[in-house]
């Protein structure tokens, strides 16, 4: 309940600050955000280290575990924010963007105050302390949010964007270091370090390799396109994630440790694995489908008309989005079994298919680029499952046969809102929405419970606590 609660008010407070800074900003102002994306994402890749992720699956960290990770993350960012720093006029000059220079200066400053309460965060996940950590969070975002509206308003562009990103993680820190009741003791075991190296290393260049490849379309529509461009990708992936954020990531955040405390009992984990994929898919499908029959009114209503070129951009993300959540807890269960090994090869073996694809889709243009993301999105699909199918006994097509019946029901409420939305093509985009949204959800519904769909049980017993 607080996971959710903290994942959709963070969701619902961001998506308002972001209607709001869309209207009054230029796309590309926001494209200038999505051209250092890939450096914000590997600095912060850095940072985490992938030790975390060793403290939550490890059964009895000490007060040495934690000081000692806390220690390396915080001398790793600042060693990482002074690459950058003397790397940025580098990177303006590779986008041709001058401006660039101190925006990367000065926003990756969140390197060094984030690793101030990472090992909190930590903390507070291995706990299940949900609760502390949404009170914590949707204040820290309702302030940078009213900070990056008023700059907006007051005439400072792009950088109403980039103080508002500091501004959060300052007050998320601030609160994580005083609330928490935690501080570090000046200790560092080298011992516990490599243990916690050995396991986290191998998940930091995993999940460098998945920062670059995931923001690599930024990179390549900056330096080949103009701004405006990476403004209109960047807002249609945005807004394909936040459903897909709103329940894959708050599952995933509560089905880590929870399996983690099950690592040993593989018919648990494949029953609680299936369980999680079904209910994400069941919801996160209809709405993504929906989504991308209403886009262009969605878009002209949230956004104006200035950001109506990113309507087939959102349209085909919407795709892969239905996919993300299966690559996801494959992955997952990986780290759970402590296979980061394993983890890394696969995350290889990826980002060399994306490599290719990329090759030959980047002679369509853009269009042809994201269509790309939707073949290596099911391509991906089936290398994720090929270990975690082999230790849960749950392979790519029994997971697929689990998930079809959901897709299926998606795409006739899906045709249903087409059909309903071009009726009424002459009325207002407001009530274009509403009528055609809440039509096809109840006819999405109305099909779940007519076939019988395992998944609205699994919700009814959730809601009633049974």
């Amino acid at each position: 309940m607080w996971t959710f609660g903290q994942q959709f008010g963070i969701q619902a407070i961001s998506f308002l600050v972001s209607i709001v800074l869309a209207r009054v900003l230029l796309p590309k102002e926001f494209g200038l955000i999505g051209m250092i994306s890939v450096f914000i994402g590997i600095g912060t890749s850095l940072v985490n280290s992938g030790l975390t992720q060793s403290l939550i699956r490890t059964i009895d960290p000490d007060q040495e575990d934690y000081s000692t990770v806390f220690f390396f993350n915080l001398i790793g960012s600042i060693i990482i924010y002074w690459v950058l720093f003397f790397v940025a006029p580098l990177i303006a000059a590779f986008f041709s963007q001058p401006i660039l220079i101190e925006i990367i200066r000065i926003y990756c400053l969140t390197f060094i105050i984030n690793a101030f309460s990472e090992v909190q965060l930590t903390r507070l996940t291995k706990e299940m302390n949900f609760k502390l950590q949404m009170t914590i969070a949707i204040p820290s975002l309702i302030g940078s949010g009213l900070l990056g509206m008023f700059l907006a308003y007051k005439g400072y562009g792009v950088w109403s964007l980039v103080w508002m990103g500091v501004l959060q993680t300052f007050l998320n820190t601030v609160q994580l270091w005083f609330r928490t009741g935690w501080m570090p003791s000046f200790v560092f075991n080298m011992a516990k370090f490599r243990y916690h190296l050995k396991f986290g290393y191998k998940l930091t260049l995993s999940g460098l390799l998945d920062t670059i490849f995931t923001n690599i379309y930024q990179i390549i529509i900056g330096r080949f396109f103009l701004p405006a461009q990476v403004g209109f990708y960047t807002r249609a992936d945005s807004l394909k994630q936040l459903p897909v954020s709103n329940i894959s990531v708050a599952l995933n955040k509560i089905s880590y440790p929870l399996f983690a405390s099950i690592q040993n009992d593989n018919v648990r984990l494949k029953k609680g694995y299936k369980q999680i994929m079904q209910m994400v898919i069941f919801v996160v499908a209809p709405i993504l489908v929906i989504m991308g029959v209403l886009a262009e009114p969605l878009f002209r209503f949230l956004f104006t008309d200035k950001w109506l070129p990113a309507v087939p951009y959102f349209q085909i993300l919407c795709l892969t989005g239905i996919l993300y959540p299966l690559h996801s807890y494959n992955l997952n269960i990986l780290n759970v079994k402590g296979r980061s090994d394993l983890f890394l090869k696969l995350e290889v073996v990826k980002k060399i298919l994306v490599a290719i694809v990329i090759l030959v889709s980047i002679n369509f243009g853009i269009l042809g680029l994201i269509w790309g993301q939707v073949v290596t999105s099911v391509l991906a699909f089936f290398i994720n499952t090929h270990y975690s199918g082999k230790f849960l006994n749950y392979n790519a097509w029994q997971q697929i046969r689990d998930i079809i019946p959901l897709i299926g029901l998606a795409l006739v409420a899906g045709f249903f809102v087409w059909w309903l939305n071009y009726g009424l093509s002459s009325y207002s985009d407001i009530l274009r929405l509403t009528i055609s949204s809440f039509v096809g959800l109840l006819i999405y519904l109305g099909l779940s419970l007519f076939f019988k769909i395992e998944s609205v049980d699994q919700f009814k017993k959730i809601i009633l606590r049974k």
